[in-house]
């Protein structure tokens, strides 16, 4: 973590102002253990007692939180917003799944241009990484690590997209895809053709990013998204014609 030392003003105010910087940038993340108390007063280069007043700042709006016998993490509920209750509601209705899909079609394709113009080069290697450990995980067809790392894929565009309102907004999203909540992803992995071109399609954005071309990695976000939800609303279908297919089959063998 890229704690510096403090030089200046209210040591407690500073510590303060630098760890709200690194929650804000979405380098500390929700559910993430800051070091223990004497090696982060060390990189801060300031007292524990100013470190500790910093912390109970920090705590008392709601932060930062303690767990006893394991430290101070970053508070989890900064990574959800939406109630428990909406939750829910969105798991019960397909409308909720195309308009989440329809949503990060035109937010992820923003993210992916201002990735393409504003990314670091350090920022431009994490997200090439990730896709070369999902050419890998498809050659060792692991559908479950090829949906974890389409998660991973994205939310590094959108982190090099230097936004903090998107970063916190979108993470807090695919927070609720990875437990399944909008959509089962591992279940589009399991057909081949299905495979083959969410990889293709991944490949072409990241060439896009490598490329620093902002209009081509925009496009190939949202060609890649209507590609998902085409073949979700397909998957829908077949689920409603099986069912009534069912029903069918069940009435004649009631009648028979």
């Amino acid at each position: 973590m890229p704690f510096r030392p403090v030089h200046s003003e209210k040591l407690a105010a500073a510590v303060v102002r630098q760890i709200e910087e690194l929650i804000l940038r979405g380098i500390l993340r929700p559910g993430e253990r800051l070091p223990a108390e004497r090696e982060l007063s060390e990189r801060l280069g300031v007292s524990r007692p100013s470190l500790r007043e910093a912390v109970s700042d920090l705590q008392s709006r709601g932060l930062l939180a303690s767990r006893a016998g394991a430290g101070i993490f970053v508070t989890e509920a900064l990574g959800s917003a939406f109630s428990d209750t909406l939750v829910q509601l969105f798991a019960r209705h397909d409308e909720a799944v195309f308009d989440y899909l329809s949503f990060r079609r035109d937010m992820e394709g923003l993210a992916a241009e201002r990735a393409a113009i504003h990314g670091t080069e350090t920022d431009l290697k994490v997200i090439d990484e990730l896709f070369v450990q999902m050419e890998t995980a498809h050659s060792k067809r692991n559908p479950a690590d090829e949906a974890r790392l389409d998660a991973d894929f994205h939310l590094a565009i959108i982190e090099a997209g230097h936004n903090v309102i998107m970063l916190h907004m979108m993470r807090s999203m695919y927070q609720l895809l990875r437990e399944g909540v909008f959509y089962n992803r591992s279940v589009m992995f399991k057909q081949r053709t299905t495979r083959e071109a969410l990889l293709d399609q991944h490949r072409a954005i990241n060439t896009a990013l490598q490329a620093r071309d902002p209009k081509a990695a925009r496009a190939a976000v949202e060609a890649h998204l209507s590609y998902v939800e085409t073949a979700l609303a397909a998957d829908r279908q077949a689920e409603r014609d099986e069912d009534i297919a069912r029903q069918r089959f069940e009435r004649v063998r009631t009648k028979g």
